[in-house]
C-alpha cells in the first residue's frame, strides 16, 4: 500500500481542508485576529491533518500489504483469509467479512462439485467394468469364427477394448494413490503378458516381436506397467512401415542404481519438431495426419502413470528410421516392497 496512492485516493479531503482553511483565514483577517493566533491555529491544523491521514494509513497499510503479499505467496490464493488477522478498522472489517462469505460459498460449491465428480467417477468405473464383459464375449465369439468379416470384427473389437482400457487407466491415474500397488515384478513376465495380448495384431501386421535380456526384477505395479507397455507397442504397430522386416525389440539394461527397459521399432519414426510434444495430451503431430487412428492420449497417460510410479520415460527417434522408448526404474531401498 503506497502512501502516494493513498493521498491521491484522499485528495478530495485535502481540497476540502484547504478551502475551509482559506475561508477561516479570511474570517480571521476580517476580524483582525492577531497573527500569532493565526500562525498557532495553522500549526495546530497542520498537525491535526497529518495525524488524520497518517493514523488511518498505518492502520490499513499492514492489513492490505499482508493481503497482497500472501495472495502472491500462496499457490491457492483463495486460502488467503486463513493467513490474515481480522482488522480493527471498519472498511477492513467489511472486506474481511466479504472474503469470509465468498470463501464459505466457494467451499460449499467445491464440495458439491467434488461429490458430483466422485459419483461420476464411480459410475464410469462401474460402466467400464460392465462393458468389458460383453466385449470379451464378442472377442471370444469372433475367435471361434473364420473369414474376413470375423477378422475385421475382431480387429475393431480389440481397438474398442483398448479405448475402454485407456479411459479406465486415465481415470485411475488421476487418483493413482488409491489404485496402484508397488511390489517386486519380473519384467519378463510383464512383457510376456503384453506380447500375448497383442499377438494377433503383431501377426496380422507381420511384425517380429523380439525380446532379450529382460529377466530383471523391478519395483512397480504390474498391471499399470502392462498398460504402459501396451500403449507403446500399440503405437509401434500403428506407425509401422510397409516393409518386410518390421520389428519391435524389447531389451533391458541394468546398472548399479537403475534398470532401463528399451522398446525399439523400425517404424516411420517421429519428426524432430514433434519429439518434445509426444507426451502432451491429445497431441498426434504429423504422424497423426498420416495414420488416422490416434487419440493422442496413450503416451500422455503412460507418462502420467510413470510419474506416479516413480519411473522415468523418454523417447528418442529419427524420422523414417527408428523409435526408442526408454523406461527407467530406480532401485530404491526405501520402497515398502510387497512380495
Amino acid at each position: 500500500m503506497k502512501f502516494s496512492e493513498y493521498l491521491k485516493d484522499n485528495i478530495y479531503k485535502i481540497i476540502i481542508y484547504l478551502i475551509c482553511y482559506s475561508i477561516n483565514l479570511l474570517i480571521y483577517l476580517a476580524f483582525k485576529v492577531p497573527k500569532s493566533v493565526i500562525i498557532s491555529t495553522l500549526f495546530t491544523e497542520i498537525i491535526s491533518l497529518t495525524l488524520i491521514f497518517l493514523i488511518p494509513y498505518y492502520r490499513k497499510k499492514k492489513f492490505y500489504n499482508d493481503l497482497l503479499l500472501n495472495i502472491k505467496a500462496l499457490d491457492k490464493s483463495y486460502l488467503v483469509l486463513e493467513t490474515l488477522n481480522k482488522p480493527e478498522f471498519y472498511e477492513g472489517k467489511i472486506l474481511y467479512q466479504a472474503l469470509y462469505d465468498i470463501n464459505k460459498s466457494m467451499n460449499e460449491n467445491v464440495k458439491k462439485i467434488e461429490k458430483h465428480f466422485l459419483d461420476f467417477k464411480e459410475y464410469i468405473e462401474m460402466w467400464i467394468h460392465e462393458v468389458k464383459i460383453p466385449l470379451a464375449t464378442l472377442i471370444l465369439i469372433s475367435n471361434n469364427h473364420r473369414g474376413l468379416f470375423a477378422k475385421k470384427t475382431k480387429r475393431e473389437l480389440k481397438r474398442l477394448e483398448n479405448y475402454v482400457d485407456e479411459v479406465l487407466y486415465y481415470e485411475r491415474s488421476e487418483n493413482a494413490e488409491k489404485d496402484y500397488l508397488i511390489k517386486e515384478v519380473n519384467l519378463s513376465e510383464v512383457i510376456k503378458n503384453v506380447g500375448l495380448k497383442n499377438m494377433d495384431d503383431l501377426l496380422e501386421n507381420k511384425i517380429d516381436f523380439l525380446v532379450k535380456d529382460v529377466n530383471f526384477h523391478v519395483l512397480t505395479d504390474g498391471k499399470w506397467l502392462e498398460f504402459i507397455l501396451g500403449q507403446i507397442i500399440n503405437n509401434s504397430i500403428k506407425y509401422k512401415k510397409n516393409i518386410k522386416n518390421s520389428y519391435i525389440k524389447i531389451y533391458g539394461e541394468e546398472s548399479l542404481n537403475k534398470t532401463t527397459l528399451i522398446i525399439e521399432d523400425n517404424g516411420i519414426g517421429i519428426k524432430k519438431h514433434d519429439l518434445n510434444q509426444v507426451f502432451d495430451k491429445t497431441f498426434t503431430g504429423d504422424n497423426g495426419r498420416v495414420v488416422n487412428k490416434s487419440t493422442g492420449m496413450g503416451l500422455f497417460i503412460a507418462k502420467n502413470m510413470c510419474e506416479k510410479l516413480g519411473h522415468k520415460i523418454h523417447i528418442e527417434s529419427v524420422y523414417n528410421e527408428y523409435t526408442k522408448v526408454f523406461i527407467t526404474f530406480a532401485k530404491n531401498e526405501y520402497y515398502d516392497v510387497i512380495k
